[in-house]
């Protein structure tokens, strides 16, 4: 996992302490105490431009969005080499560290809200979301929202049995948000802890499913959005993130299948694009999967 990112950051810092240790040539002055505050633009314009091209060309093709890699590029060309490590770590950990929001306090039920396109495993994280707060000693109850993928609600009620959750579906073409209400009432009958409401995925550009989103969100009024997006989708997932911020707002996002990400760039571009905190990070298909999302450890993995 990140395997790509971290060779990145580790050949610009070995180019930059290369040529910042080249010897100066007899005939030159011996360099200023000003001029060895900031090394790294004493480089020649042109040796500093090819490092900034290569480390460019390498950061997109490894998902890292632009405005995230122009960011890094003006951190690297400010930095003292001999700080280089410690001012990337400082920039990765201000991108990587929005404000953090906590799932698991709130006034019961507490509500949350799951969406993303088709394909990037919402129905799954959800169900291994489900299965961490039944370790907490929580009490769920799922809500079947997808009803117009073909097989959603099945796959769900799937879930729901293996962990002897109850769930409360309709009928495929019903209204989403009814389903939702529904579910939220039982929940409160029940004096339950939690809802979790799945919905419908298509293609994050279809108005219909914004639509519907947006009614879903009306009507429950989650006290958490939570967006999931596939790593291994690059800047796709970055465009998702981007749409559903600004269509439906959203309070935090879930990464899937990032372990088999040796890329990397979708969870610093995601991150960075969204302002929103990363909650999890899926690493498998078994319900025990679903990692906490730390910024240190993935900083200490990319450094």
């Amino acid at each position: 996992m990140l395997g790509r990112l971290k060779s990145v950051f580790s050949k610009v810092r070995k180019n930059v302490e290369k040529e910042t240790k080249k010897p100066v040539a007899k005939k030159e002055k011996k360099p200023s105490f000003v001029s060895k505050l900031n090394v790294v633009k004493n480089l020649e314009k042109s040796k500093l431009k090819k490092i900034l091209e290569e480390l460019e060309e390498e950061l997109l093709t490894n998902n890292v969005a632009y405005s995230v890699t122009e960011e890094l590029k003006e951190t690297i060309k400010n930095s003292k080499p001999k700080e280089l490590k410690k001012t990337l770590e400082e920039k990765l950990k201000e991108i990587l560290s929005a404000e953090a929001i906590d799932i698991y306090k709130g006034d019961k039920p507490i509500k949350i809200m799951f969406v993303g396109v088709n394909g990037v495993g919402k129905t799954t994280t959800l169900a291994k979301l489900a299965s961490q707060l039944q370790k907490k000693k929580k009490k769920v109850v799922m809500a079947a929202g997808d009803t117009f993928r073909a097989a959603a609600i099945e796959q769900i009620q799937a879930h729901a049995e293996k962990l002897k959750i109850n769930l409360i579906k309709h009928s495929y073409g019903s209204d989403s948000a009814a389903v939702a209400f529904d579910a939220i009432e039982h929940a409160k009958a029940k004096k339950l802890d939690y809802v979790l409401i799945d919905t419908a995925g298509r293609s994050h550009a279809n108005e219909d499913l914004m639509r519907e989103l947006e009614k879903v969100k009306r009507v429950s009024k989650p006290d958490f959005t939570i967006l999931v997006v596939d790593s291994l989708t690059g800047n796709d997932a970055v465009d998702q993130a981007k749409l559903f911020g600004e269509k439906i707002g959203i309070e935090g996002v879930i990464l899937t299948k990032a372990d088999a990400d040796e890329r990397g760039g979708a969870i610093i571009s995601v991150a960075h694009e969204t302002g929103k905190p990363i909650l999890f990070l899926g690493t498998g298909q078994e319900y025990k999967d679903l990692k906490e999302f730390n910024a240190d450890d993935i900083i200490k993995q990319i450094l």
